[in-house]
């Protein structure tokens, strides 16, 4: 049935009047690869702006967060991040959520084997639903860790919807550390998502990749063109494809035409301003926020209670 459902949900986004893919496509096993190598790049600056903030805070972070209890890593990737909080939350339980399975299995071994004395699980799931946590979380403290800004890849209505299924699953107790990339000059932003080594390229043309073995579509990689611009008027970077010459995209059942130029929008990234996004999760009901930020304010990293 789930197979059934992305495959209507991605062929509804081929046929609108602008195109798109969502951007949890983007995650398949190479694609979570690729933004691996992408966190490595001198031009994307959140990862390394996080964890200095996370290191040079940690003694807030914990107390603010508590020890102890389970951590939830939203968006696990290759758990790095978690990794490093390791030592400041002391968890006893690690839950490791992320729509690309295989990619986080892999991952979780190598936590597992660092780490044994803690208890380990990997979800797959799609944060754009409620994810289903193991039972033997049941009556433990929970901090939600969101990194990366990888909120910002959700609408702000969506947001704020996640916030709020992430409080109600707080229980009560514990509460959410998360990333939050913040508004900057407009020559950075253009920088980290147009790098010059043609990563980010390689990961957004990928997904055509993920989307030909999903749907048994014929999409060919050297008919797009990544493109990442700024929309100063939403506050967000948005990454398409565009087609370089007329072409066709057949799939069983369908087919959509494109003319050259016409693009597939494939990813937002919102950047918020701190004012807006601490509002925002004292609107999803998280209380005492804390924000920590660097020197230039690009990056921020905030603590709310359930």
């Amino acid at each position: 049935m789930q197979s059934e459902i992305s495959r209507q949900e991605i062929v509804d986004g081929l046929c609108a009047a602008q195109a798109s893919i969502a951007p949890k496509y983007l995650y398949d096993d190479l694609g979570s690869r690729l933004f691996e190598l992408i966190t490595h790049i001198p031009e994307y600056y959140p990862p390394r702006i996080e964890l200095a903030l996370m290191t040079r805070h940690a003694d807030e972070i914990r107390a603010a967060a508590g020890t102890g209890g389970a951590l939830i890593d939203l968006g696990a990737g290759n758990c790095r991040k978690a990794r490093a909080l390791f030592p400041t939350l002391r968890p006893r339980r690690y839950v490791a959520v992320d729509i690309s399975a295989e990619f986080l299995d892999r991952a979780l071994a190598s936590m597992h084997a660092a780490f044994p004395e803690i208890g380990m699980f990997a979800v797959g799931a799609d944060l754009s639903a409620p994810v289903a946590l193991p039972a033997v979380l049941d009556g433990m403290r929970r901090v939600f860790f969101f990194a990366g800004s990888s909120i910002g890849n959700l609408q702000p209505q969506g947001a704020l919807a996640l916030l709020k299924r992430i409080r109600l699953q707080c229980a009560g107790r514990g509460g959410l550390l998360i990333g939050v990339d913040l508004v900057k000059d407009e020559a950075a932003l253009h920088a980290a998502y147009n790098d010059d080594l043609g990563l980010t390229a390689a990961f957004n043309r990928n997904v055509l990749n993920h989307v030909n073995a999903l749907l048994h579509s014929d999409f060919r990689l050297s008919d797009w063109r990544h493109r990442a611009i700024y929309d100063a008027r939403l506050s967000r970077i948005e990454m398409h494809l565009d087609a370089v010459r007329d072409l066709a995209v057949a799939w069983p059942g369908g087919r959509r035409r494109f003319a050259a130029g016409e693009s597939i929008h494939t990813e937002n990234s919102y950047k918020y301003r701190l004012e807006d996004f601490t509002a925002m999760m004292a609107q999803a009901g998280f209380r005492d926020i804390r924000a920590w930020t660097d020197e230039r304010a690009w990056f921020a990293v905030c603590y709310g209670g359930a």
